[in-house]
């Protein structure tokens, strides 16, 4: 077995990492004691770095990475074990994945996904939840939201698919001058090509998103993941089982919500509102 490594101190990307690790030792239906002999270093070990107590090496994160069948997860958690400004700690690594994705698909019942705001509106968003950020931490949240948006526009191209509640955007963010803003920016994504946005109607008594907001994304190897999010937490979703669940969903809402050109309409109708 290998030495062990200096131990950093915990961290919240190493507890991301460990977590990551976890999954898909238990996708994989083994225990410890059984991946252990496999990334050639003690169970103990195994479990430490599972706990975010220890830093996993490269030689560990490569024979995990091909014990485990991760499709390159592992690797991109392993380069994400430092901190991120601006991005909150559960977040991280879906924003690593975000970056090298073939496709995303983003359902929102809370407000307009993170990749589609404005500088104004991703601003009231984030003074409205308490506590309230100081001027750094603010600063450092939108820098890193932009920044997240240029996958927008990233070559090679991703695809995207947006399902946005229409309760989000009735509730005007903000005030009316940031909510026009808002609307002409998503108006102005619709026409790139590789972004699709629809709204889910006010009233549609048939939703499968009842459960809440949800992501799916497709790897370079054409593997699908799925993450959800609730408050100060977010889970990586990595099982079959559950990503078949959470793609057929999303598949359901798609067809239960307005058209992108009738979305387009709502939008512009919205925007002349007063």
């Amino acid at each position: 077995m290998a030495s062990s490594s200096p131990e950093p101190g915990t961290s919240d990307s190493l507890k991301v990492f460990g977590a990551v690790l976890k999954a898909f030792r238990e996708r994989a239906s083994l225990t410890q004691e059984q991946l252990a002999p496999l990334v050639c270093y003690s169970p103990h070990f195994v479990a430490s770095v599972e706990q975010g107590r220890r830093l996993p090496p490269d030689d560990f994160v490569g024979r995990a990475e091909e014990a485990l069948d991760a499709f390159g997860v592992l690797r991109a958690a392993a380069r994400h074990i430092a901190r991120q400004p601006g991005l909150a700690s559960w977040f991280r690594l879906w924003a690593q994945l975000e970056a090298t994705a073939v496709s995303l698909c983003t359902y929102e019942c809370r407000v307009v996904p993170g990749l589609l705001q404005t500088e104004a509106y991703a601003r009231a968003v984030m003074l409205n939840v308490p506590p309230p950020p100081t001027e750094e931490e603010l600063a450092e949240r939108i820098a890193a939201r932009l920044e997240r948006q240029e996958l927008l526009r990233r070559e090679p191209p991703i695809a995207f698919s947006f399902i946005v509640e229409e309760v989000v955007l009735l509730r005007r963010t903000g005030g009316d001058a940031v909510t026009r803003e808002q609307l002409d920016h998503l108006l102005e994504c619709t026409e790139l090509w590789n972004v699709e946005l629809q709204v889910m109607p006010l009233r549609q008594p048939h939703h499968a998103g009842s459960d809440g907001p949800m992501q799916l994304l497709e790897t370079q190897d054409h593997k699908w993941l799925g993450y959800s999010e609730g408050q100060q937490s977010g889970q990586l979703v990595t099982g079959p089982k559950d990503i078949s669940l959470m793609q057929m969903r999303y598949a359901k809402m798609r067809s239960q919500a307005l058209s992108p050109a009738d979305s387009a309409d709502l939008l512009e109708r919205m925007r002349g509102a007063p």
